[in-house]
């Protein structure tokens, strides 16, 4: 259901959610964060949904950052607080079931950046701007920025970001693999629908395994990693789905999926 500051649409398993406030370019205040966590925990938990788009309303921001004027008068314990929240909403996105696909159609700045690095793909417009310019505002990325920008782009690039506050035009995010493609910015949304259906073709016990395996292994050692790839590996022998992916394999024809 569409809220007060979101819109939700849903089509085939592909569930588009657009952050409505072009007004304030989108900026992540209060009410729109609490908002944005019941729909992403309606849509985790809802068997129809295999994967989310999230994006911003208008031309010129996807999200531009979080709200400033909300956030200035803060003390440290409610600073706290606000982050703690932010932190369990992107964790429930970057950890839970289902795939999440940002499409970046302007702006994604401080908190518009993490709420990108969050997702699992990224695709931007041409004319995006990505960045963490929180130091020019006396603090730091603190909704996940700090630990998920290194974890992207190497931490050297990450401090110079973070430590100058600069943005990345969208061709110099692609080279540094913050995001996944470049398209022409009326071509965002058919690019962004059709990695969606590309996914959502798929055997979702296989894509909910391979997150997973990625997520929780990138923060295992190698060896614990590996022995965790081995042991989702040897669930996928379990379900329907690989019984059935091998056998039309030798049978040369397009598997039936059950997603179980």
């Amino acid at each position: 259901m569409s809220s007060q500051h979101l819109l939700v649409s849903s089509k085939d398993g592909i569930t588009t959610l657009t952050i409505n406030q072009p007004q304030t370019l989108n900026s992540l205040s209060p009410a729109i964060l609490s908002e944005l966590a019941e729909q992403v925990a309606e849509l985790q938990a809802d068997p129809a949904v295999k994967v989310v788009i999230i994006t911003g309303a208008g031309a010129k921001a996807f999200v531009a950052g979080g709200d400033i004027a909300a956030m200035q008068p803060l003390g440290p314990l409610e600073a706290r607080e606000v982050v703690r929240k932010a932190q369990q909403l992107f964790n429930a996105i970057e950890f839970g079931q289902k795939i999440f696909i940002a499409a970046i159609n302007g702006y994604a700045l401080g908190a518009g950046c993490e709420l990108a690095l969050a997702c699992d793909i990224r695709i931007a417009a041409e004319g995006a701007k990505l960045g963490q310019p929180e130091v020019k505002l006396g603090i730091i990325p603190g909704w996940g920025g700090t630990q998920r920008l290194p974890r992207l782009v190497g931490k050297g690039k990450a401090k110079e970001l973070m430590l100058t506050g600069d943005m990345l035009c969208a061709t110099e995010a692609k080279e540094l693999g913050l995001v996944n493609q470049v398209v022409p910015a009326e071509q965002l949304l058919d690019s962004a629908w059709a990695m969606a259906q590309k996914i959502a073709g798929k055997s979702q016990s296989a894509v909910r395994l391979i997150k997973q395996a990625v997520d929780n292994g990138m923060e295992m050692t190698i060896d614990k990693a590996f022995h965790y790839e081995a042991e989702l590996f040897a669930l996928c022998f379990a379900t329907h789905d690989q019984k059935e992916g091998m056998q039309a394999f030798l049978e040369k024809r397009t598997p039936t999926w059950k997603d179980c």
